[in-house]
């Protein structure tokens, strides 16, 4: 994964300089449907909206956005998957939609029933206390833990309550997993003191610059933008990554100048600051990531393949 993330750096470039060319070699045969696998009004969500009025105001293009939502992405998948595959019908969903949560789904849906068109952002996924603990480290939560303290531990997703089992069980220590849906309750749950720590992938940024949150730790392979001295999974001994990643996928079987065209114009709206989807993904989700192709397809089959590792590691 942190390969992934140094390669993309380079490919905003050029998949943005590439957008003008292929635009003009496709047009999309109609309205383009915009399934949208968030609740209305969140980052998540006005993400993708920004994105489809810019290329409408730029490329001529027209979206209908549709919201999807449930089951992590799944729900979005199992409706898409019949749905043309000319170009003009798309999803906005995370990476683990196409991962771990098809995985776990059993639905009889692998990545190859989709077709994966380019990400958009990251997510700065922390492991995140309230300040009211006294917690300054990781070491903190854990000497806490081994000298009798319950602790409480917020996720919202599947995947995540195996990465904080594994978290603790790296670390030698019992941890009380609690899970909500949504980022926002993790978030509400840890200041109200009704969570002790919880998995956050950014949303905690004000509150540790206000000084209310704490990173303890990056849920990542990578360090946090914000706490780079904070240990990241691997060294606190889990050997998976809990990034979140934003990406839109189509049914399988795209062709290739659809895909490209629609890639490339994703790429061109969401690396440009001086757009409002730029901002927002800069301001919210630290700059963009674009990783499109075969190094996309890569990603999203590891990934799905590496669930089941994941699954077995938390059942041991």
């Amino acid at each position: 994964m942190k390969n992934l993330f140094v390669a993309a750096a380079a490919a905003i470039s050029i998949a943005a300089s590439a957008v003008a060319v292929q635009a003009q070699d496709w047009t999309p045969p109609g309205p383009i449907k915009l399934m949208i696998a968030f609740a209305a009004g969140g980052g998540a969500d006005t993400q993708a909206r920004l994105i489809a009025t810019e290329l409408e105001n730029r490329l001529g293009w027209e979206f209908i956005p549709e919201q999807v939502t449930g089951k992590g992405g799944v729900n979005l998948l199992n409706e898409m998957k019949d749905q043309p595959n000319d170009g003009t019908v798309i999803g906005m969903i995370v990476a683990e939609s196409l991962g771990y949560n098809l995985y776990t789904a059993d639905i009889g849906l692998t990545p190859e029933n989709f077709t994966a068109i380019t990400t958009t952002a990251g997510t700065q996924m922390g492991i995140v206390a309230g300040a009211a603990t006294g917690w300054t480290s990781f070491e903190d939560m854990v000497a806490a833990a081994k000298g009798g303290q319950e602790i409480r531990f917020g996720v919202m997703s599947q995947r995540l309550g195996e990465l904080a089992y594994l978290v603790g069980k790296a670390q030698g220590i019992d941890l009380n997993i609690i899970s909500v849906k949504g980022g926002r309750a993790v978030l509400n749950g840890v200041t109200a003191g009704d969570m002790d720590v919880g998995f956050m992938a950014g949303i905690q940024a004000p509150g540790v610059k206000a000084g209310d949150l704490v990173n303890l730790a990056s849920g990542m392979a990578k360090p946090l933008d914000q706490t780079p001295d904070a240990p990241t999974l691997p060294d606190l001994g889990v050997d998976f990554d809990g990034a979140a990643i934003f990406m839109f996928a189509g049914p399988a079987g795209m062709p290739d100048d659809a895909r490209n065209a629609i890639a490339s114009a994703i790429a061109e709206v969401t690396s440009d600051p001086e757009t409002e989807v730029g901002a927002l993904i800069a301001r919210a989700f630290g700059g963009p990531l674009t990783i499109q192709g075969a190094e996309l397809d890569a990603m999203v089959a590891r990934d799905f393949a590496e669930s089941e590792a994941l699954i077995k590691a938390a059942s041991e």
